[in-house]
């Protein structure tokens, strides 16, 4: 079981900042509401390995038959390593560009709130919320956890479900070998 949460956890993880990171360079940082919109359908589309690795593990270590918890648990434990590798690419991205994206970020915020018609106190109030969050992000121990939730919830509900699919081996039976 925790072969195949490395296998496919680790592809996971390492193919969606890959393609998170692509569509960024291709959409580019001026509209970054956009790209995260796009990074999540990414996600999505490549946690249906959860899916793959289940099936899998179903198939080849169980003879086409598995219950709910085995399922889910191979499923979940997916979900996390894929988590644990996407949060560990991020930072090493972080890091390589030497924190380049948190201030992109920061000023694609600053620049939708400048585009808004507010009072100066509401402004004042949404821009210093923003620098408050910017200066927690710098901080690894909130910046880690939010990074593991940006993937692992969705890949959660992506096992789940996967592992209600598949405990039913008429789904998409195993195929006899000879």
């Amino acid at each position: 079981m925790f072969r195949y949460s490395l296998i496919y956890g680790g592809i996971i993880g390492v193919v969606v900042i890959a393609f998170m990171l692509a569509v960024m360079m291709v959409m580019g940082t001026d509209d970054l509401s956009s790209s995260e919109l796009a990074g999540y359908a990414v996600m999505l589309a490549v946690l249906s390995l959860v899916f793959i690795g289940i099936k899998r593990f179903r198939d080849v270590e169980h003879g086409g038959v598995i219950k709910f918890s085995q399922a889910a648990g191979v499923g979940i434990g997916i979900a996390a390593v894929a988590g644990v590798f996407y949060m560990v690419t991020w930072e090493a991205f972080l890091h390589a560009t030497d924190f380049a994206f948190v201030e992109t970020y920061k000023n694609s915020m600053l620049a939708s709130l400048d585009a808004q018609e507010l009072s100066e106190a509401d402004y004042a109030a949404q821009r210093d919320t923003i620098e408050e969050n910017m200066a927690m992000y710098n901080n690894p121990l909130f910046r880690l956890p939010i990074t593991f939730i940006e993937i692992f919830p969705v890949g959660l509900i992506v096992a789940l479900i996967s592992a209600f699919v598949l405990k039913n081996p008429k789904v998409l039976p195993a195929r006899a070998n000879g």
